[in-house]
């Protein structure tokens, strides 16, 4: 009956790696497109016409599991965000007082004495016995004491101050503020000299018989390297059927350590793939084919197909497809040399 169904369904319910999994997404995602935690909050997203509002328990959620992550920059707004709504009289189950414990670890973690001093004492006011948060004045008044010894002006103090609290998480790398502006629609000046050196048109794959009556349609997106796009090149019938015969076999995907030489999962790659051969379906067949006529490369020496699925707020940074020349054992286990091309078909919107 009912119950033996829920038992069937429970193995599909999200589990707390799921929970975990969105939020770190979430985190993602807002520092990417650099989104306000209060405009996330309520929903005002653009080109959004349906808003998903958030609670101030889910806001204390998403702190809580930054706080687990070190991860004190996300921890403090997503907790003021929390006491910020349940000061303007959101009814909720969240609590004022672990909010607090939270904001005031993290605001010390990154360096502001002062804001943590402040935010204990308002802890303390709700609850005076608080254990934690007394212990915390008593060691937040010492470490100001002994700062006020050593003649430090508060104008330094305040400055430093200043400076740690606008620091984020993460030392950004300059290809990661690339690839994020990016990801925003920024950063990318098309100078009209290169403009000039880019193209559409009808390709044929140099003569290839396949091709002569029915060309492809191929833009040129960039010229050094060179990247190109097909259009309409896989069907929807194609696409389900590669679904299909992935699911059954998707496992979080891997990447190549350069220290160890082996394959292991990375927390900067976080979707699950799977692995396709051209002789298990005449359909992965007829696209390889596909690929190898449109390319002029021999696909018999070309990974198998893989299919990734990358969830919410995909993630995988910054990194080159080839063996650079410091990894010239890059790629010798598959035994074909290095990559030269890669080739992607995007599968959904």
């Amino acid at each position: 009956g009912f119950i033996s169904n829920m038992t069937i369904q429970r193995q599909f319910f999200p589990n707390d790696e799921d929970q975990t999994g969105a939020a770190k997404a979430l985190l993602r995602l807002q520092d990417t497109y650099n989104l306000d935690t209060d405009t996330l909050s309520r929903g005002n997203l653009p080109g959004v016409k349906h808003k998903s509002f958030l609670t101030a328990e889910d806001c204390f959620e998403l702190g809580k599991i930054a706080y687990t992550e070190a991860d004190y920059y996300h921890t403090e707004l997503w907790m003021e965000q929390a006491l910020k709504q349940l000061d303007e009289g959101e009814v909720s189950s969240a609590d004022k007082v672990y909010i607090l414990d939270y904001l005031s670890y993290a605001v010390y973690q990154q360096g502001d004495l002062g804001k943590a001093m402040a935010l204990t004492r308002r802890l303390l006011e709700l609850d005076p016995d608080h254990q934690r948060a007394n212990g915390n004045m008593k060691y937040f008044e010492y470490i100001m004491a002994k700062e006020k010894e050593a003649n430090k002006s508060s104008t330094d103090s305040e400055d430093q101050q200043e400076k740690e609290t606008e620091v984020k998480k993460k030392d950004y790398l300059p290809e990661r503020r690339k690839y994020e502006m990016l990801c925003r629609g920024e950063g990318l000046k098309m100078t009209p000299r290169r403009q000039k050196r880019l193209f559409c048109r009808y390709y044929d794959g140099n003569r290839n018989p396949r091709y002569i009556l029915g060309p492809v349609k191929q833009e040129d997106e960039w010229d050094k390297p060179r990247i190109v796009r097909f259009l309409d090149i896989i069907s929807d019938e194609e696409i389900e059927t590669v679904k299909e015969l992935a699911k059954p076999r998707l496992s979080r995907a891997t990447v190549h350590d350069p220290e160890t030489g082996k394959l292991t999962t990375a927390h900067y790659r976080v979707s699950k793939s799977a692995w396709l051969s051209g002789y298990e379906s005449p359909v992965v067949s007829r696209i390889n084919t596909r690929i190898q006529d449109l390319t002029g490369l021999d696909v018999s020496t070309a990974e198998e197909l893989q299919v990734a699925n990358y969830g919410v707020g995909g993630q995988y940074e910054p990194h080159f497809d080839f063996g650079r020349k410091d990894e010239p054992d890059a790629f010798k286990e598959l035994g074909t040399g290095n990559r030269i091309a890669t080739w992607l078909f995007y599968v959904s919107d």
